[in-house]
């Protein structure tokens, strides 16, 4: 290979400035330019309503897929503040939708994060071809419209308001998303886990695209976990051998604080889902916590009624999870999440209070109900004789 063929310096070097970044690498904020990026597009600018509703502030937050390919965004809180800082100090109507990152916060157990890395709705604005902005605010009404990252009209007042809240639109640019669309199904799922696991938040999903056959959801879950539970076994629920284990502990030694739910029913699968602050994970310490303390206290109860001895091994925790449904949730103040999805769970302290929680209330049921107790160490040990 020649010198002239290898030779680099800073002539070679591109620098995209302000919003040209997110345009020409827009994976890098939202994770790809087809669904699944549209949907973190939701997500982003769903993010702050979410979090008013579960601040006490707003009572719901409604999402609309609009006829003309757009997204509405819609909550009843107090509306985003129209100076250059908002409320508790944080970011105006205007930088919020066209100052990067303006949206960053601390985080913690009460904070919930929906978008890809939390981008914000600037980021959205930047992808957008087209963005509006309503504000109700102490009687007043307030509109401003941005485009492709900037400000495209100034705050204008638009009148008097009744009520108080922040309503969202935008649309994402062709040129950068092509023909790909929003999955209505997709975007439920998400919403759907976000209602279960914050029992205080109501959503409505409402898909107008097709005005021959409009679809609508509405999401709030008062049971919590309990509800997720039933929700994941559907109708496998009937043949369940007990009822819904469901408890709620908050733990100083972990700074947080842990939802779990779990039964066995009659379908051959396990399904336990975790998450960490609401995100979904795919494993760590908290999940890990909740099958140590399931075969702590079922091998426990099988010693005590005689049906394991001393010599007998303990029953194995994939055995035990056959046919168990739960969910795991814990809710940090300081949260430490690994991998490069960050989707596993590190806090180490987590595993022991967890595991110690889950064996005190299951051995607590299966000394109370000893009719299902052996109805669920007769399904493990029928399982293990056929190994």
């Amino acid at each position: 290979m020649s010198e002239e063929a290898t030779e680099y310096d800073a002539s070679h070097i591109q620098v995209l400035q302000g919003w040209e970044a997110v345009r020409k690498r827009p994976g890098m904020y939202i994770g790809s330019t087809g669904e699944r990026g549209l949907r973190q597009m939701v997500f982003e600018v769903a993010d702050r309503a979410v979090n008013e509703v579960l601040a006490g502030r707003a009572g719901s937050v409604d999402i609309t897929l609009t006829t003309d390919g757009g997204v509405c965004v819609a909550d009843d809180g107090p509306g985003v503040a129209i100076g250059e800082t908002g409320d508790a100090g944080g970011p105006g109507l205007e930088a919020l939708f066209s100052h990067m990152q303006a949206g960053a916060r601390a985080g913690g157990r009460h904070d919930v994060a929906l978008g890809f890395c939390g981008a914000g709705p600037s980021v959205v604005n930047a992808l957008s071809r087209r963005m509006t902005a309503e504000v109700r605010r102490a009687g007043t009404r307030w509109v401003q419209e941005f485009a492709r990252g900037v400000t495209a009209t100034p705050l204008t007042e638009a009148g008097t308001a009744t009520g108080s809240g922040t309503t969202i639109a935008f649309w994402p640019d062709a040129d950068i998303f092509g023909a790909a669309e929003f999955s209505f199904d997709r975007l439920a799922e998400r919403f759907r886990e976000l209602a279960f696991l914050n029992q205080a938040l109501e959503i409505s999903l409402t898909d107008l695209r097709r005005p021959d056959a409009p679809r609508s959801v509405r999401l709030r879950f008062p049971g919590g976990a309990r509800d997720f539970v039933a929700f994941l076994d559907g109708h496998a629920a009937a043949s369940a051998p007990m009822d819904t284990i469901a408890f709620e502990r908050e733990d100083p030694r972990m700074a947080g604080v842990m939802e779990v739910a779990f039964r066995w029913c009659g379908c051959p699968e396990e399904r336990v889902r975790s998450f960490a602050n609401s995100r979904p994970t795919v494993d760590g310490t908290h999940a890990l916590g909740f099958r140590d303390g399931v075969t702590a206290a079922v091998t426990a109860y099988a010693r005590e009624q005689g049906l394991l001895t001393a010599a007998d091994p303990g029953f194995d925790a994939d055995r035990i999870g056959e046919g168990l449904t739960a969910v795991v949730s814990v809710k940090l103040d300081h949260l430490e999440l690994e991998a490069s999805t960050h989707d596993v769970l590190g806090n180490s302290e987590v595993r022991a209070c967890v595991r110690q929680a889950v064996q005190a209330h299951l051995g607590r049921w299966l000394k109370e109900q000893p009719e299902r107790a052996a109805a669920v160490i007769d399904r493990i040990i029928q399982g293990a004789c056929r190994d």
